[in-house]
Parts: C-alpha cells; sequence; structure tokens
C-alpha cells in the first residue's frame, strides 16, 4: 500500500457489539499539516483519536504513523514514537507547580540540564511565565488547559493530538488557545478534534468532517462549513 503521509489509516472501522460507531474510515495527514477533524455530537470523533492514540484497538482496517502499523499500540508506545497527546480530561498534576509539571515532561528524554533549559523556553512560548510558580490546581481552567499544552510541547513531538481543546474556554482563553496551537504547528504536524464552530473558523485552514461513524466531507475550512449538507448535520437536520 502506497503511504505519503505521516498518519495513515485505511479502512479504519470500530464495533461495540452490533453497533457501528466508525466504518470503513480512510484519513491522511501530511508533514507539518494541521487538520481539524469536526462533527455533531456521536459522529464518531472521539472513537478515532482513541484509534490513533492507542487507546482503542479497532475492530477492522490499518492505522500507520510514520509507516509504522500502530494497530494495537499502547498509548505510550504512540508516545514513544515522538506523539504528543492531549486528551479531553487533563492529566496534569495539581499539586505540582506549573513549571514542575513542564520540567517532568521534559526531563523524560532529556538531561537535568536540557530540561531546565526547555521549561524556561515552553514557558515562554505558551505564555503562562508569570505562573510558573504556582500550583496548577489553584489555576482556572484555561490557564490549566495550556499548562497541558506546555507539557506536550516540552516532548519536542512532531506530531500533536489533541481533543476538544477550546472546551470550557472563554473567547480570550480559546483566543490564546488558537495562537499556541499554530505556534506548536510550526514544528509539528497536529489533529484537533473538535466541535466549537467558532473556534475551528479561526484555527484550521482544512476540516475532515465525521457523521455517524464515517467521513462526510473534508476541504478547506470556509467551503466546508457553507456546504448545506455540513450545516444540517450540524444543525440536527440531517437522516
Amino acid at each position: 500500500m502506497a503511504r505519503d503521509g505521516v498518519v495513515e489509516a485505511r479502512g479504519v472501522g470500530v464495533r461495540f457489539g452490533g453497533v457501528s460507531a466508525l466504518e470503513s474510515v480512510d484519513f491522511t495527514l501530511a508533514d507539518n499539516e494541521l487538520r481539524c477533524l469536526i462533527g455533531p455530537n456521536g459522529a464518531g470523533k472521539s472513537t478515532f483519536f482513541k484509534c490513533l492514540t492507542g487507546m482503542l484497538r479497532p475492530t477492522e482496517g490499518d492505522i500507520r504513523i510514520r509507516g509504522i502499523d500502530c494497530v494495537g499500540a499502547h498509548p505510550h508506545q504512540i508516545a514513544g514514537l515522538g506523539v504528543g497527546i492531549k486528551t479531553q480530561v487533563p492529566s496534569v498534576m495539581n499539586g505540582l507547580s506549573v513549571r514542575e509539571n513542564i520540567w517532568i515532561a521534559a526531563r523524560r528524554l532529556n538531561t537535568t540540564r536540557s530540561a531546565n533549559r526547555i521549561v524556561s523556553e515552553t514557558l515562554e512560548r505558551i505564555g503562562i511565565a508569570d505562573s510558573a510558580g504556582d500550583l496548577v490546581g489553584n489555576l482556572a481552567h484555561g490557564r490549566r488547559q495550556l499548562v497541558e499544552f506546555g507539557t506536550v510541547l516540552a516532548g519536542n513531538p512532531w506530531l500533536i493530538l489533541l481533543d476538544e481543546p477550546a472546551a470550557g474556554l472563554t473567547a480570550d482563553e480559546a483566543e490564546r488557545a488558537v495562537a499556541v496551537i499554530r505556534e506548536m504547528n510550526e514544528r509539528a504536524a497536529i489533529i484537533v478534534v473538535e466541535h466549537d464552530m467558532h473556534f475551528i473558523r479561526q484555527l484550521a485552514n482544512t476540516v475532515t468532517v465525521l457523521h455517524r461513524g464515517r467521513i462526510l466531507t473534508e476541504g478547506y475550512v470556509d467551503t466546508v462549513l457553507r456546504d448545506p449538507v455540513v450545516r444540517d448535520v450540524y444543525l440536527g437536520k440531517s437522516q
């Protein structure tokens, strides 16, 4: 099978008993591309994300990351390929400071001296250097999201997978998240699973739309979001 993307999914399907959550999904992500994976609730976005990150094994199909077969791989094995993963539920450590959270992520692959440098650079990149000594558990939700972006960045990933990064953010926080993700995209290919349409318009150039476990359409964001079928799907009119 020819491979020309850093992420290649072919014929991916997931069934839970007699219920199909995904059916014959084909997906390709190019190097340094930023793609939003969108769709209404129940479309299969999170299921596909879990397949990509090793949290769920597909019932059928093939997933390769940089040409490596990842079906059946565990999340830590996916991460070991140089993939940064941010799930819907923040995985930061509330009892540690912002700096300590990011330092732990940086130290996994670096010497202490290098980790210290990476932490300082990361705090500046995500714009929370002023909160470096604060306990993460005391931060507002939006700041906690930025800390988790920092822990992802500290691992210097070449591929980043983000699930619902705009969830619970204020308008100002979402604007900051867009800036951070775009900055991350300068060094990494990114897949963002999201349903917030305003956030998607701010962030994406291209989108893939899932509906009822299948890819409905994909293309440039403005073109796709003007599509009457896509609009009907989001408004609940498509049967």
